[in-house]
């Protein structure tokens, strides 16, 4: 039976992530460095490096000598010699892009078309980096904010109405007179193609908005910090069209392919299919191709699910609901008496708080995570630890 190991975060230091959330979690002084995510798995960007098998580099390692061991023949027939998703610790004290991801079939065709183009997967406007999809879930550990799916347009003509810009009637206009898809369509391209000047008038606005009592205050103060996140990029006003999302801690958020989406400020437990495909709508230096963004995005709206976890048979264990084949997440809270969790498919554990105790294993500190093999016996105890349990939801989608 292949050994439980102990996996050693990857950190990944970019502009938008805080400075204090990550350390203080684990325990660790601030090194002014900006900890934007923890990654726990077997990407083939950055493959956390295992600590406890001397001679094996890192889980990919691992996985490509030994697939049918590591992930068992279940999860090898459904997804391939590769550990079908990423758990990420995220703490983001600015603004990520807005952004898109495309369906397994969009991801295929595209990938394929830049091939074919003779497009280099890493230039920097290259957009289907593999052929996979990029199905999401984030828990918020504490209280989170984000942006995520098409507010009903009429709703966000009353937003613009609010704000009192010149330049916006004609937008307005728009979302109340057309089809839902076609007034969206032309508001995004709008939004995207909207001059500095517009972007300036309408951060003035958003201040003023959230500073004055009444129904837009909220979303305007969350807007608004978009706005100093990112001065005069038009991003802000494709955030515009977006349903303001506030989570607390222990709720979660799913994100479907073509749902347009970011993250604006808090720390969570994320969990995607690997994958590197995102079309991003603005707040971003990086490549922006508003042509693909139209045929790749879902212009229909969306009513944000918060997804609340909900008891499985396990003791301890409360499980998040989602439509992903690659991933189940859920919270598991242990107490001084052992409780087992051997699953016939391969898992990460992440510790968050307490120590958790692994009778096959290593004894896992706040922050540090775990591999467990397919069908390793994996008891863990620990008297007022919470862990986050990664697996692959073998028996269909959860």
């Amino acid at each position: 039976m292949t050994a439980i190991a102990e996996l050693a975060p990857v950190v990944r230091t970019y502009s938008w992530g805080s400075r204090t959330a990550i350390p203080a979690l684990l325990g660790q002084q601030p090194d002014g460095e900006p900890r934007a995510e923890l990654w726990f798995g077997a990407h083939h960007a950055a493959p956390s490096p295992l600590t406890s098998r001397p001679g094996t580099p890192d889980l990919a390692a691992a996985i490509a000598a030994d697939p049918a061991g590591e992930l068992g023949e279940a999860s090898l027939a459904a997804h391939g010699p590769h550990l079908p998703f990423l758990l990420k610790l995220l703490a983001a004290a600015r603004a990520l892009s807005v952004q898109v991801h495309p369906t397994r079939e969009q991801a295929q065709a595209g990938h394929d078309r830049e091939d074919a183009a003779g497009i280099p997967v890493d230039a920097p406007h290259r957009t289907f980096k593999d052929r996979n999809h990029k199905p999401e879930l984030l828990c918020a550990l504490g209280p989170f904010e984000a942006l995520c799916g098409f507010r009903e347009p009429a709703r966000t003509a009353d937003l613009l109405d609010a704000l009192s810009v010149p330049g916006l009637e004609g937008w307005a206009a728009a979302l109340r007179s057309r089809p839902h898809g076609d007034s969206l369509g032309y508001t995004l391209q709008a939004a995207l193609t909207a001059p500095p000047r517009l972007v300036r008038a309408v951060s003035g606005a958003l201040s003023a908005l959230a500073a004055s009592p009444g129904p837009w205050s909220s979303a305007a103060a969350a807007y608004a910090t978009v706005a100093d996140d990112f001065p005069d990029d038009p991003g802000l006003l494709a955030a515009l069209l977006l349903n303001h999302v506030t989570l607390d801690a222990g709720e979660a958020l799913y994100l479907a392919a073509g749902v347009p989406h970011a993250y604006l400020r808090g720390t969570g437990v994320e969990i995607m299919a690997n994958s590197d495909n995102v079309l991003r709508c603005g707040l971003t230096d990086k490549h922006v191709d508003t042509a693909l963004l139209r045929e790749i995005v879902d212009l229909t709206v969306t009513r944000p699910s918060v997804i609340r976890a909900s008891p499985t048979g396990v003791r301890g264990e409360a499980h998040y609901a989602s439509p992903a084949a690659e991933f189940a997440l859920s919270r598991v809270e242990v107490g001084a008496e052992a409780v087992c969790l051997t699953d016939a498919g391969p898992q990460v554990l992440l510790c968050l708080t307490g120590e958790a105790l692994l009778e096959a294993g290593p004894a896992l500190a706040a922050g540090a995570a775990a591999f467990v093999p397919a069908g390793s016996p994996c008891a863990v105890s620990g008297a007022g630890t919470v862990l986050y349990r990664a697996r692959v939801p073998l028996g269909g989608v959860s």
